[in-house]
């Protein structure tokens, strides 16, 4: 048990040379008959796919090869090797669902129907095919988990080949196995995927932050080969007088891992504690905590760094002791201390089942594990927008988890941000809905509190009757399942309410957009909306948008479109806004519903390439653009004094301008703090229009700076950089 593959990333130059590799890899798990189905596999997906080409140039039947292959490197069956052979003949070849399944049987005729997209379905916008692929492949899922991992090892591949991409196709692609994929392979614990699929991701939507700690880490090399050969070596002396037979063995923490410390916590590398680590793997879980005492007495273990996933383990059923120590040399180092089963399912996750024919500890187990797979289902089937499942699945299956304790002990393990109401509603719908506060160790918190790892949270109710949640709640709530269960609860107990909230929605957002009709034409307009939602009438229909199934913000599009059709283009009296139109205009911006109009970017807010922008309709100026945060623009617009002067604004896709904007940074009065803050912008190419400096009576300074960039990614790139320079101790961009 203790022997495994690592996940195969040799590239091949034939299709027969990768396929002799994989039969190499399984011939001893498979039976003669499988091998024979695999062979057979490969001769029907070479003849389907002979004459195709991928964009690298190589035979497409390497695509569907160097998939089976990865997925035999993580132990799964037979099945699951033919279906990743012929996943993409469905899809991409004349051969059909009922050839798949007349040749090789029910089961991977499904597996394959699941792995293959729907892009053969007209939808309107990437996003609904984003989300109706997600949707169906969790559909998949829960019917047969082997149909994810296929579509991982699948996504790995593409990865892998991904530069012979157009660029913005890439840095797309990225985007979508950054945001989706990866989280979905670290909630089935498949460790090996996510971090490759994270550090390509990287690669491609950030490279210079990718090369500079590809750099550091090659720098090191030297130093840190040394470092982890000696620990090591004086780890195993001690520990084989404690316990027998423990392997001891390092590792390094991934790019994407030191990336995110590095950027999105503002960390130096140097005060990264965890990029070395060293892993002790024992028989028993007694072993793992006796380990535990020896590394201590050897080392000094750093406070607040210690983690016992063994008693609380994650949601993906990964199980560890994390402890980081600081050795004689000052350096500091993680510790991993686990069972070899723990290993094998921190590696291999849910593939383990297949790999070691073991199952999980019984079918409950292994059922439990998938019930994550069920929630979002659940959370799906509640709402008829089917973009909000992008949404949903990139908060709910983010990496970083907190766990929260009730009083009575039992832990529940939510998303980092999670609020108390979150939590209410993980223990149980009736818990949330009859929630009216919380008190976290033992103090009244308020509800949009966001809860931390350890805390007690103790959820107060009331047992009044009617008493209910508030439609507040749905902008404050972190996870689908509670987002799900309070629109549940306004759709079952308060649909006359819904149907009021609905009508008069419809009735603002006409009266903003110039939409006017007599009766006749408003019931049969609503008629028709209704029915492209599948509503069963127009009272359904307003009571979806009242308790938040249906977004009229995306319907208002299509509305307006239809209404255009109602008027002729000569009938002057009817003041209507035109269809959407997005003409660019030479500032890079799009305006909703104007032609060739004037942009003027607004002061106050200074608006970057990236920002959420909104337009507002000047007397003789054209239209002020202004960032959605700034403090002149409404939070409502409904309530705002003249409505329908603001606009919805869009940046355009191939903006080349440069953008001024101006930089607050706070710092300690020093000699040649300005010099290197010039010096770091001139080393990366950084025009500065403007400079000034002043003194504050605390003796320290204020440095404003105005510089030229091409949108808020190369602002934020930038920002990291001055963070850097001794001195500086934090940085402000100004007007927002």
């Amino acid at each position: 048990m203790k022997n495994y593959h690592k996940i195969s990333t040799k590239n091949f130059t034939t299709p027969e040379e990768c396929m002799e590799t994989l039969l190499e890899l399984i011939g001893k798990e498979c039976t003669q008959d499988e091998i024979c189905d695999i062979r057979k596999a490969y001769k029907i997906a070479c003849s389907a796919h002979e004459g195709q080409k991928r964009l690298s140039g190589e035979p497409y039947i390497m695509h569907p090869l160097s998939v089976a292959l990865i997925l035999a490197s993580l132990g799964m069956d037979e099945a699951s090797i033919v279906a990743a052979i012929l996943h993409d003949t469905v899809e991409d070849t004349s051969m059909t669902h009922e050839e798949v399944e007349k040749e090789f049987g029910t089961t991977i005729a499904e597996l394959v129907e699941g792995v293959t997209k729907i892009g053969k379905v007209p939808l309107q916008t990437k996003e609904e095919q984003q989300a109706e692929n997600i949707r169906k492949m969790l559909i998949a899922m829960s019917r047969d988990i082997r149909v994810i991992i296929i579509k991982l090892a699948d996504r790995l591949h593409n990865m892998r080949t991904l530069m012979f991409k157009p660029e913005q196709r890439r840095r797309e692609i990225a985007l979508e196995t950054i945001e989706i994929y990866a989280p979905i392979a670290h909630r089935l614990g498949i460790r090996p995927i996510k971090e490759e699929l994270e550090d390509l991701s990287i690669s491609y939507l950030d490279p210079v932050a990718y090369s500079e700690i590809e750099e550091s880490l090659e720098n090191q090399s030297r130093k840190r080969n040394e470092f982890l050969s000696d620990i090591q070596e004086r780890i195993r002396e001690r520990i084989e007088t404690v316990v027998s037979g423990a392997q001891v063995s390092g590792r390094i923490k991934s790019v994407h891992g030191i990336y995110r410390k590095m950027y999105m916590q503002n960390k130096n590398f140097d005060q990264i504690y965890d990029i070395y680590a060293v892993r002790i793997i024992v028989d028993t879980v007694i072993d793992c905590y006796n380990c535990l005492g020896v590394i201590h007495d050897m080392f000094k273990p750093i406070p607040g760094r210690f983690k016992d996933y063994i008693s609380t383990p994650k949601p993906n059923m990964y199980q560890s002791l994390h402890t980081t120590v600081l050795g004689k040399e000052g350096i500091p180092f993680e510790v991993q201390i686990r069972t070899w089963d723990m290993h094998h399912t921190a590696e291999f996750g849910i593939a383990a089942h297949w790999k070691y024919k073991l199952g999980i500890n019984g079918t409950a187990k292994f059922e439990e594990r998938l019930s994550w797979i069920r929630q979002l289902l659940e959370s799906q089937s509640e709402t008829e927008d089917v973009e909000d499942i992008v949404s949903t699945i990139k908060s709910d299956l983010v990496p970083e988890e907190v766990f929260v304790f009730t009083p009575k002990g039992d832990v529940f393990s939510l998303p980092s941000g999670a609020t108390v109401i979150d939590f209410a509603y993980a223990i149980h719908s009736a818990v949330g809905n009859k929630m009216i506060g919380a008190k976290v160790d033992g103090k009244i918190v308020p509800l949009d509190y966001k809860v931390k790892t350890g805390e007690i949270v103790e959820v107060m109710t009331s047992s009044q009757q009617g008493k209910g949640p508030s439609r507040d709640w749905l902008n404050i709530v972190k996870t689908s399942q509670a987002r799900s269960k309070i629109r549940q609860w306004f759709k079952k107990e308060r649909r006359e309410e819904n149907i009021a909230e609905g009508k008069a929605q419809i009735e603002r957002e006409f009266k903003r957009n110039f939409i006017r009709l007599n009766e006749a034409e408003y019931i049969e307009f609503i008629e028709k909306a209704a029915e492209r939602q599948h509503c069963k009438d127009i009272d359904d229909f307003y009571a979806a948008i009242g308790y938040g199934g249906i977004s009229l913000v995306r319907l208002m599009p299509r509305f307006k479109e239809d209404y255009s059709k109602l008027n002729k283009p000569d009938e002057a009296a009817i003041k209507i806004v035109q269809p959407k139109k997005r003409t660019k205009s030479s500032e890079g911006v799009v305006v909703e519903g104007i032609d060739n109009c004037l942009i003027k970017f607004s002061r106050c807010c200074n608006p970057l390439p990236g920002d959420d922008i909104i337009g507002f309709i000047t007397r003789g100026y054209g239209v002020s653009i202004h960032t959605r945060s700034c403090t002149n623009v409404p939070k409502d617009i409904s309530l705002a004094g003249e409505p329908e002067r603001w606009v919805t604004a869009y940046w355009g896709s191939d903006i080349k301008e440069d953008f001024k904007c101006t930089l607050s940074l706070f710092c300690l009065n020093r000699i040649g703090m300005l010099a290197d803050i010039s010096s770091m912008l001139a080393s990366m190419r950084i025009m500065i229009n403007d400079l000034s400096t002043r003194n504050t009576k605390d003796g320290r300074a204020i440095i404003m700076v105005t510089v030229s960039v091409n949108g808020v990614e190369h602002l934020n790139s930038l920002v990291a950089k001055l963070s850097k320079v001794e001195g500086v101790l934090t940085i402000e961009r100004s007007g927002i």
